[in-house]
This record gives C-alpha cells, structure tokens and sequence, in this order.
C-alpha cells in the first residue's frame, strides 16, 4: 500500500501565493478528483507536485511513502512512481514518439526486451487507447488533436505504470467514445497496478465512468469541500459558488 501526502501546501508563483495550505492524502487504488472555478490553483498544485522550477513551495511539505519527496527533481519524484499527464501537452518537434515512449520505458519501467519487442507493446497499447499507430511515427504531439494528446498521455501512463498519476484535465477536447476510452484505461491500471489518481476536472462525467472515490474542491488556493460524488453531483446542480456558500 503506498500514500501520497500533500502537507500544508503553500506555493507561490513569480512571488504571488496560489496555494495557501493545501492538505489531503491519496492511497493506492483510489480515485481523487480536484475540481474548482478556473484560477483556483489546480494546475499549480499539480506542477507543484511534480517539482516545475517557476511553482515555489515556500511552506508544506509532499510525503511519498514516508519519504519526503518535496525538493527532488521531476525525474526522481518520476523514478518514484508519479506521473503527470499535462492539460495542455506540448509539441516536441524532431523527436518520433515512438522514440519518446521507448526511451521512457527503458529509463523508468522495467527495461527488460529488446526494442522490437518493446515496440510491439506500445502498438499493442496504441489499439487499446484507441490511436492509430501512424502516430508512433510523427513528432512528439505534431499535428495531434486534443483528443488525440489526451489519448497518448494516457498510453504513457499505461507504459510506465505509476503508483499515483496525476491527469490534469483527461477529458478536455475529448469527444464520448474518446471519454470511454480513456475512463477504462484509468480503471485498467488502477486494477493491474493497483494506481492511484488525481484526476482534475471541471465535469462530474468522467468522475461517474471511473467512479471517484473522494472530491475536493479547490478555491482560491484552499481546499473549502471535500466528500463523495455526492458533492460532484451538488456542484453540478448548485455550481461552485453554491458549494463554497453551503
């Protein structure tokens, strides 16, 4: 069983505070949603999480396993077992994907095969995201549609099978089949691998396909609301200033 811990949580951004003692813990296999009006800090926090240089951790503290992971570098927090899948990914041009995807499993899964047969997994995952493996062959997100990026985001965290992953926004430019999709590749590996999520979102949707385990509500740098999806379908009904007022 492995718990992540964010600890009183202050982060500030070119010398603005955005996060003002965020708390709350995540366990392996369980699903957590982070909603909030745009500008509350759900992003920040996320980035925080992962160790981006421009988001500053002035206060707080972030516990993998009663280690204290809050200084290391992104590529050790990854080592570790998290993963970040971005809200909007950027293009990286001159690189293949297929090059990227086998890279990162050699450097942060288990290396074991050679190349053309760690290739043949990634086509294998490409058809269970969903994705045409003509993709596998352009550069690093080029000419990808936002469902599209969505989706291979999520065949990098099927790839390196993380103990907690972090989707920042999944189901943003994705149509219902690519919903689907996506909520059933985020149940897979919660069931394989035993994954914990943090998954942020504006929309209750995707939390009923993956049945979320606990919501949080994130506003103005705080946690104001946490339940169950009974708060996901309050907000639906009431909106968030009907939560924060409640």
């Amino acid at each position: 069983m492995s718990i992540l811990k964010v600890q009183d949580l202050h982060v500030e951004v070119e010398g603005k505070e955005v996060l003002k003692g965020v708390s709350f813990e995540v366990r392996s296999g369980e699903i957590h949603a982070l909603m909030g009006p745009n500008g509350s800090g759900k992003t920040t926090l996320s980035l925080a999480i992962m160790g981006h240089p421009k988001y500053k951790i002035t206060k707080g503290s972030i516990i993998l396993d009663d280690e204290d992971i809050t200084n290391l570098e992104t590529n050790e927090k990854v080592k570790r077992g998290l993963f970040l899948a971005f809200q909007n990914p950027v293009e990286i041009g001159g690189v293949k994907l297929s090059t990227l995807l086998v890279a990162e499993h050699n450097r942060i899964a288990n290396p074991s095969g050679s190349v053309t047969e760690i290739i043949q997994r990634i086509r294998e995952m490409t058809k269970t995201v969903g994705l045409s493996e003509s993709l596998l062959n352009r550069g690093v997100f080029e000419g990808f549609s936002g469902g599209e990026k969505k989706r291979t985001e999520i065949l990098q965290m099927m790839l390196l099978k993380p103990k907690f992953a972090i989707l920042d926004e999944p189901d943003s430019g994705v149509d219902v089949d690519g919903l689907r999709v996506i909520a059933e590749s985020i149940k897979k590996l919660k069931e394989e691998n035993n994954t914990g999520y943090i998954i942020i979102t504006h929309y209750r949707r995707i939390l009923d396909y993956v049945n979320a385990d606990r919501v949080h509500v994130l506003y103005k740098g705080a946690l104001v609301a946490s339940g169950s999806m009974e708060l996901a379908k309050k907000i639906d009904e009431k909106g968030y200033e009907g939560v924060i007022k409640s």
